[in-house]
C-alpha cells in the first residue's frame, strides 16, 4: 500500500527537514568525547561578532591542525566555524572547555600553549555568552515523528486491542517482549535532549515507512475479523451481532471518526471528503476494501505518524499559544505516551483547555490513570538510566524482574501519589518482593508471606509497599539494592549521582587511561587507597575530586547493594570501610548519611533544577536552549520555596510558556538555518 501523490510530496518535504537535523544531530554527537564539542556548521555572512573576532581566530591558530581537514583527532573537525547561535546549543560542553582551559590542559604539552590574552579573550567572551536571557525565549516549531512506544500506545488506543505475538517461554521465569511493533519498529536512537522522544532528527525512511504499513495492515485485518468485533462495535457506535456486510452509512462514520481520531484532532472536511469519495457506489466487499484501504492510507500518512504535523499559525504574530488540540497532545503524550483521550479530545473541541486551571485539573486526573504508568516505565528509566539494568542481568530473569521493577514502582509511587520531589533522595516507602525482601531486615517480615507452587523452582512475584522502620542504609533511590547493583563500585556510582541527581556534565575518560594497580607486594591496601596513586594524573583528577566523594560514600555497600556496615553499627565497632569525604564545594561528610543531609539540604536547589530541566526537556520533547532557562529558574524557585512534589512539578511544566507556546516564520533561509 502506498501513499498518494500528495501525501508522497508530504513525507518528502519531512524527510528533507529531519535530513538537516539529523545532519546537526550528527554534529553534535561526534564531539561529545571532547572538549570542544561544537556543532561544525558554514553559513557565510552569519558569523557572530564577538565570537568570530575574539574566539574563532584562537581556535583556528590552535585547534586546526589536529582537528581540522583531513586530520581530525577525537573526532572533532574544526574545518569550518560556529556562530554564536549554534553554540547555544553546547552550553554545557563550554562549561569543560572553559575548565580545561584555565587548568591549561589544552592545548596539550606538546603543542604552544594560549597565551594570557588568549586565555582572557576566551574568557571575556565565554562570561557574556553565558548571561541569560532576561525574559523566556520559545524556538520555533517544528513537527515530530512518533516514537516507538508513543506509535505502539497510539495504535493501541485507536484500534481498542495491541497487537501481540505469540512467545513461547516459562511464564513464571522468563520474560519477553509480547508487542508485535516493538518487535517489528526500529529502537529510537536518543536524540539530543538524551530522550527517544525526541525524535524530530530522525528522517522517515522508506524502511521504517514499510513498517508502518505492515503494522497497519495487520491491525486492520484483525478489526475486521471475528477477534475485533468488539472495538468495531466501539468505532460504529453501535452493535453488530457479528462480522459480515457493513453499510454506506456505517463505513462513512467510520472513516470519519477514525480520520479525526487518527489526527487528534478535527480533520479539515475536505480530507475527509476526499477519503469519502472513494467509497461511493460500493457495496460488500468492495465497499469493505475500499474502507481498509483509505484507513490504511491514514495510518500511513504524515499526520498520522508526526505529532505537531498539522499545527498552523492562526495570528500574523510570530509566536503564539498552541491551539487547544495542540494542547491536548502535548499533555496526552507528555504523561502518558498516548493520544488524548476522550475527555481530551472533547475539551480541546469546546476550546476550554487552553485555560491554566482546566490543565491544572486534567494533569491531576492523567495522574491518576493507570495509563500514568508510561511515566515511570519510560520518562523514569531514561531520567535515571535503568535500561541498564536489564543490561547486567538479562541472563538471570528471576533477578532481573525483581531489580529493574523496583525503582520503576518506586518512580511512579513518587509520579501519582503527590510525593514531594526531594523524596527521590529520602523517602521511608520501598518496593519489594521475595528475591529483595532479604535488603530490608525485619522489615520484611511485615510483608505477605510468599508461599512458593509446588514443583516450580524459581518464580517471578510482584513487589508489595513496605514502609521502611527498622532497616539500616536505606531509604530512597541512592539506596536501593537495583540502583546499587546497576553502578557497582564507587567510580560507576559517583559518576551516576553527578550527572543524573546533580544535572554534572562530565567528559568521556581519556581512551589510554591505565588499569588500577594492584597493592604493592607486602601491603594490604585497599581500592580506594590504591586509587588515590591512580588519579594523580592530572587529567583524571578534575573529574575525580567530583566523582570520588560521592561514590566512596557508598563504599559501605557491596557489588549487589547489601549494606555491609549494619553489624558494625550494631556492636558500635569502627567500621574498616572509610566513607568520607569532602566535596569540590567544600562540604565534608564522614559517612553515606551525612551526604545525604548535605545533598537534601546545601544542594537541594541544584539537585531541583536539574531535575526540572530533564522534566521540561522530556515534555518539550527537545533539548533545552538558553531561552528555556529563565523558565527553569522560575519553576525552580517555587518547588524549592513550597518544597513541592512531584505532580507540582508537572503541573508547572504544562503550564509553562515553552509548553503552551510555539514561533513560527515564514522566512525560508531563517527556517532552514534553526533546522
Amino acid at each position: 500500500m502506498y501513499p498518494s501523490n500528495e501525501k508522497q510530496a508530504g513525507i518528502r518535504q519531512i524527510n528533507k527537514s529531519s535530513e538537516l537535523s539529523s545532519l546537526g544531530m550528527k554534529m553534535r554527537n561526534r564531539g561529545v568525547t571532547f572538549l570542544f564539542s561544537l556543532a561544525i556548521s558554514f553559513h557565510s555572512g552569519l558569523i557572530a561578532g564577538d565570537f568570530s573576532e575574539e574566539v574563532f581566530p584562537i581556535l583556528q591558530r590552535s585547534c586546526l591542525k589536529c582537528h581540522g581537514g583531513e586530520k581530525t583527532k577525537g573526532q572533532v573537525d574544526f574545518s569550518g566555524i560556529t556562530t554564536d547561535r549554534i553554540a547555544e546549543s553546547h552550553l554545557d560542553l563550554w562549561e569543560t572547555v572553559i575548565e580545561v582551559i584555565e587548568l591549561g590542559e589544552m592545548p596539550p604539552e606538546d603543542e604552544k600553549s594560549l597565551t594570557i590574552a588568549e586565555k582572557k579573550s576566551i574568557l571575556n567572551w565565554h562570561r557574556e555568552f553565558s548571561k541569560l536571557p532576561s525574559k523566556p525565549e520559545v524556538p520555533l516549531h517544528r513537527p515530530r515523528r512518533l516514537s516507538a512506544n508513543e506509535y505502539k500506545n497510539t495504535l493501541e488506543s485507536l484500534f481498542g486491542f495491541d497487537l501481540e505475538v505469540g512467545i513461547a517461554q516459562a511464564e513464571q521465569t522468563v520474560s519477553g517482549e509480547k508487542s508485535l511493533v516493538l518487535k517489528i519498529l526500529p529502537q529510537d536512537p536518543p536524540g539530543p535532549s538524551g530522550f527517544f522522544n525526541d525524535t524530530s532528527s530522525v528522517a522517515l525512511s522508506s524502511p521504517l515507512l514499510e513498517n508502518y504499513a505492515y503494522l497497519g495492515g495487520v491491525a486492520l485485518d484483525q478489526l475486521f475479523s471475528v477477534k475485533g468485533v468488539k472495538p468495531l462495535n466501539q468505532m460504529l457506535g453501535e452493535e453488530i451481532a457479528q462480522v459480515g456486510p457493513i453499510s454506506t452509512e456505517q463505513a462513512e462514520s467510520l472513516l470519519r471518526n477514525f480520520i479525526a481520531s487518527a489526527f487528534r484532532r478535527e480533520a479539515a472536511e475536505e480530507r475527509i471528503e476526499k477519503s469519502l469519495d472513494s467509497l461511493d457506489a460500493k457495496k460488500g466487499e468492495d465497499l469493505l476494501t475500499a474502507l481498509k484501504f483509505e484507513m490504511k492510507n491514514v495510518l500511513i500518512s504524515p499526520e498520522f505518524l508526526y505529532r505537531g504535523l498539522l499545527v498552523k499559525p492562526r495570528t500574523k504574530s510570530s509566536r503564539e499559544q498552541v491551539d487547544d488540540f495542540e494542547l491536548a497532545e502535548r499533555l496526552s503524550y507528555f504523561l502518558w505516551e498516548d493520544m488524548p483521550d476522550k475527555e481530551l479530545f472533547d475539551l480541546a473541541k469546546l476550546g476550554k483547555l487552553s485555560d491554566r486551571n482546566q490543565v491544572r485539573l486534567q494533569v491531576r486526573r492523567m495522574l491518576s490513570d493507570p495509563k500514568a504508568r508510561n511515566l515511570a516505565d519510560s520518562f523514569g528509566v531514561q531520567l535515571l538510566d535503568l535500561a541498564s539494568i536489564d543490561e547486567q542481568f538479562r541472563n538471570d530473569p528471576i533477578r532481573l524482574h525483581a531489580l529493574r521493577s523496583q525503582p520503576r514502582d518506586f518512580l511512579h509511587y513518587l509520579f501519582t501519589e503527590d510525593r514531594p520531589v526531594m523524596e527521590l533522595l529520602d523517602s521511608n516507602v520501598t518496593f519489594a518482593n521475595a528475591s529483595t525482601a532479604g535488603f530490608y531486615g525485619r522489615d520484611r517480615l511485615r510483608m505477605e508471606k510468599y508461599v512458593k507452587p509446588r514443583g516450580i523452582e524459581r518464580q517471578r512475584t510482584m513487589n508489595q509497599r513496605l514502609t521502611i522502620k527498622e532497616a539500616e542504609g536505606r531509604g530512597g533511590i541512592l539506596t536501593m539494592p537495583s540502583i546499587l547493583a546497576m553502578n557497582r563500585g564507587p567510580i560507576l556510582r559517583g559518576t551516576w549521582i553527578l550527572r543524573k541527581i546533580l544535572g554534572v556534565r562530565l567528559g568521556e575518560p581519556p581512551a589510554d587511561v591505565p588499569p588500577v594497580k594492584p597493592s604493592p607486594r607486602g601491603q594490604r591496601l585497599t581500592f580506594r587507597q590504591r586509587f588515590e596513586v591512580h588519579r594523580e594524573n592530572q587529567s583524571c583528577a578534575r573529574c575525580h575530586e567530583k566523582i570520588d566523594p560521592l561514590g566512596f560514600a557508598l563504599d559501605g555497600y557491596d557489588a549487589n547493594g547489601r549494606y555491609l556496615l549494619a553489624s558494625y553499627n550494631k556492636r558500635g565497632n569502627q567500621p574498616s570501610v572509610d566513607t568520607s569525604g569532602k566535596l569540590p564545594s567544600g562540604e565534608e561528610f564522614m559517612n553515606f548519611p551525612e551526604l545525604k543531609k548535605i545533598l537534601l539540604t546545601q544542594k537541594k536547589d541544584q539537585i531541583i533544577r536539574n531535575l526540572i530541566a530533564r522534566v521540561l526537556s522530556y515534555a518539550l520533547c527537545r533539548k533545552l536552549e538558553r531561552g528555556d532557562q529563565p523558565i527553569v529558574d522560575e519553576i525552580s524557585k517555587r518547588i524549592v520555596s513550597r518544597d513541592g512534589s512531584w505532580q507540582d512539578l508537572f503541573i508547572e511544566v504544562a503550564n509553562s510558556l515553552p509548553f503552551r507556546e510555539t514561533a513560527f516564520t515564514t522566512n525560508r533561509d531563517e527556517q532552514s538555518l534553526e533546522n
